[in-house]
């Protein structure tokens, strides 16, 4: 199955790693800050993210609410979406210490990844993804724990694959009906891939 291209015109199927992130903490800033300072404080986070997804050649998909979703071409995409979730997890250390400093706001990311497919493509020249991948990152971010980054089985096992060495936490089983349970690992902040034999 081919990867999408940058720019689709038309739409395609592709197996990629799904990237959900968002910021745990924020609805609240947003719900008593003006404006103008909330719009540029979730820009700062979607700055990050973006930057963050680009430097590992991933592409942002989506920007929602206080969500990005980006996607990395295949699975073998892995270690790249691995690698942009780490630097997302510590780079948004300074953002928290800023808005705790001027806002008095406690914030965190959490992250969820999936190797899947989607269909990818515009409607009225909305973008749109759209399947099991998008659907699974989804779920994983909605159980990551403040600060962490969760991930499927298929992104350790094309870490594995490709003799990336990944410190994470085996977490509870994706459980979900009519499939197989999805085994979960967790990667708390300060936890480094490791590129050794």
């Amino acid at each position: 199955m081919n990867a999408p291209q940058a720019d689709e015109r038309e739409p395609v199927r592709a197996t990629l790693v799904v990237l959900y992130a968002e910021t745990r903490g924020f609805t609240r800033m947003s719900e008593i800050l003006e404006p103008a300072i909330v719009l540029a404080r979730i820009a700062e986070f979607f700055a990050l993210v973006t930057a963050a997804v680009e430097r590992h050649e991933g592409k942002v998909r989506s920007l929602l609410n206080d969500n990005v979703i980006a996607t990395f071409a295949g699975a073998a995409e892995a270690q790249h979406a691995i690698e942009a979730a780490q630097e997302i997890q510590r780079d948004f250390g300074a953002l928290e210490e800023a808005w705790q400093r001027d806002y008095g706001f406690r914030t965190a990311v959490a992250i969820g990844l999936h190797a899947g497919d989607a269909v990818i493509g515009s409607i009225e020249g909305y973008p749109l993804i759209i399947g099991d991948g998008l659907s699974i990152a989804e779920r994983l971010l909605h159980g990551a724990r403040p600060g962490e980054f969760v991930f499927s089985k298929p992104i350790m096992d094309a870490l594995i694959k490709g003799g990336v060495k990944l410190e994470a936490e085996e977490l509870k089983p994706l459980e979900l009906s009519k499939r197989e349970p999805i085994q979960l690992y967790g990667v708390q902040l300060d936890t480094q891939l490791d590129f050794t034999d």
